[in-house]
């Protein structure tokens, strides 16, 4: 099946507040059928406190496609033969490509982060409000759209107001972002979370596989569980900031439960609506094109195509890389030169954060905190600070990224998430910087040390011991703990020593064989197990008798001695002879 990635397109002629009726209107028709299968609608749930703190979102709170799923079911009937399709069984048609790439991203983050919980129809309900499935799945045999997908620039006309952060690179706007590609992803958030699902080499925001893994990525972060409403919630508001957003793809997700099905590529059927009309959107074209039928057998004609809308006869008319000149004339559009916060910071200072250390395989217990600045030293709130850890390292935030964005809050401070050590020891720089704003950054130390344990004990009390030339029938094994805790992957040695005082390995007694069979008094390279044991190898004897000593130590300062025994079997006293007869 062909692999598939896109850009993104806003088409429409509804405003946010017709959407927001619609919505209701909607909830109104469709509670019944919603509650019959067992879930809380979004309408219904209220998300947390700080389910709108967004730690950047993945489309810079971008517009979005606002039309409605059909109240009808989307299941098309077996029996269906010819003629027209019914609007629920059209809507609910996914493009091949397209859909293939949704479930194979919920494969991927099953294998990677299980806590989450993604199933695939929350992609799917994203991807069809952010590019209406990649604009029907118009990709090629790689699943990259055909033309570019493209929010307008982000220059805080109507919009929010996010200044070039990649040069251009993926948007073609080197003044301010765009949201790109089938899941309207803006550059500096792409940066972070943008994944290589085809194993093309590249992280392209335009291909559909790779743009549905890092949706799903993106949406399991923070140890989100999607199966949990609250978390759910968060993510989808962390994807886009607004609670009408929210309500919408809630709708689309149990459109999508109830029934969905697979249509050729590039037959999908292409929204009408979009959230920013009346907000800067491009103007209708003067002179329309001939309506055209939905593909996938829909009755229903297409609406007039407007420019960002494949037009008809087969041909797409090219997309404009930047949205029109011409401002709004809205009175309540902020001026494109009014100061911006993030415009404001002169600086980043450290907010208290204490010593970073972990060991190999844990958390770490303290945070990093960065506050924003203005020269004069006040604090500047909702900024987004990016943190990056650097260097060659397996050490990630929780979640197992390596690059997390978060707004400073009002008292200008964002706090990281947590750090998970990985396996490589030493230091960890993790740098502080402004996104969208050139200050220096502000580099953190953090220090992953070796797993250790502080305490190891024998698992049994049998007696060891060995006749001369014999082997020992007990095994040597014992438990490392930290604080009390099972210590895992520690590293241990095991020798025979000498005595006591004198820890050097012992030329004769009891030994331990090599692959080879040869007799070796000195074990490196051990590790403890999952639960914290260590189990030796079999143990030989020499001709010496005598009591010997083998010492395990472990990395972190534990240590155990253990009393061997080497002695000649005992022979039983003969019975005294009969006397002689007189």
């Amino acid at each position: 099946m062909a692999a598939q990635f896109g850009r993104r397109l806003r088409k429409g002629a509804a405003t946010t507040a017709v959407a927001a009726v619609a919505v209701a209107a909607l909830s109104a028709s469709q509670a019944p059928g919603v509650n019959d299968h067992g879930r809380q609608t979004a309408a219904d749930a209220t998300p947390s406190p700080d389910a709108s703190a967004s730690d950047g979102s993945a489309t810079g709170n971008s517009p979005y496609y606002t039309d409605l799923p059909p109240l009808n079911s989307p299941s098309p009937s077996p029996s269906t033969g010819p003629g027209p399709t019914p609007s629920g069984a059209s809507e609910a048609g996914i493009p091949a490509t397209v859909l293939d790439a949704y479930k194979k991203a919920e494969s991927a983050l099953r294998d990677s982060k299980p806590g989450c919980n993604l199933p695939w129809q929350l992609l799917a309900a994203i991807g069809r409000v952010e590019s209406g499935q990649a604009r029907g799945g118009r990709v090629n045999a790689e699943g990259t759209t055909i033309s570019p997908i493209l929010g307008p620039q982000l220059d805080g006309n109507g919009f929010a107001l996010i200044k070039d952060t990649d040069n251009g690179a993926y948007d073609g706007n080197s003044s301010y972002d765009q949201a790109v590609g089938p899941m309207q992803f803006i550059p500096s958030t792409w940066a972070w979370a943008g994944r290589d699902a085809n194993g093309d080499g590249k992280k392209d925001p335009n291909n559909i596989y790779d743009a549905a893994l890092a949706a799903g990525h993106y949406l399991c972060r923070n140890n989100w569980d999607l199966s949990d409403q609250n978390d759910l919630d968060r993510a989808i508001l962390s994807y886009n900031n607004s609670r009408e957003y929210l309500n919408l793809v809630m709708r689309w997700l149990e459109y999508y439960r109830k029934g969905t099905h697979e249509v050729p590529d590039g037959t999908g059927t292409l929204p009408g609506n979009r959230s920013d009309d009346g907000a800067g959107a491009s103007p209708s074209p003067s002179t329309p094109s001939t309506p055209s039928t939905p593909a996938g057998g829909g009755s229903k004609p297409e609406p007039s195509p407007r420019p960002d809308k494949p037009g008809t006869g087969g041909t797409e008319p090219s997309e404009p890389t930047t949205p029109p000149t011409t401002p709004p004339t809205s009175p309540s559009t902020p001026p494109s030169s009014s100061p911006t916060p993030t415009d404001t910071v002169h600086h980043l200072e450290d907010a208290g954060t204490a010593k970073l250390t972990a060991m190999a395989g844990d958390a770490f217990t303290k945070r990093i905190s960065t506050r924003a600045e203005t020269k004069a030293g006040k604090a500047v709130a909702k900024v987004r600070i990016r943190f990056t850890i650097v260097g060659d390292t397996d050490t990630t935030f929780a979640g197992g990224e390596s690059v997390a964005t978060v707004a400073t809050n009002s008292s200008g401070v964002a706090v990281a998430p947590a750090l998970q050590a990985g396996e490589k020891t030493g230091d960890v720089t993790v740098r502080a910087t402004v996104v969208g704003r050139t200050v220096a950054g502000l580099d953190y130390t953090a220090t992953v040390t070796e797993r250790a344990a502080d305490k190891l004990a024998r698992t049994g009390d049998a007696p060891l011991t060995c006749v001369p030339g014999g082997e020992f029938a007990n095994r040597v094994q014992v438990k490392a703990t930290y604080q009390g805790a099972v210590a895992d992957g520690v590293a241990a040695t095991a020798t025979l020593i000498k005595s006591a005082d004198d820890p050097t390995a012992n030329d004769k007694g009891p030994y331990f064989k090599d692959a080879d069979g040869k007799a070796v008094r000195t074990l490196t390279g051990l590790k403890t197990d999952a639960k914290g044991l260590l189990t030796l190898p079999r143990l030989y004897a020499d001709d010496t008798t005598g009591t010997f000593l083998l010492r395990v130590n472990t990395e972190g300062g534990a240590t155990l001695t253990v009393e061997l025994t080497v002695a000649a079997a005992e022979t039983s006293s003969p019975s005294p002879s009969a006397s002689p007869s007189a």
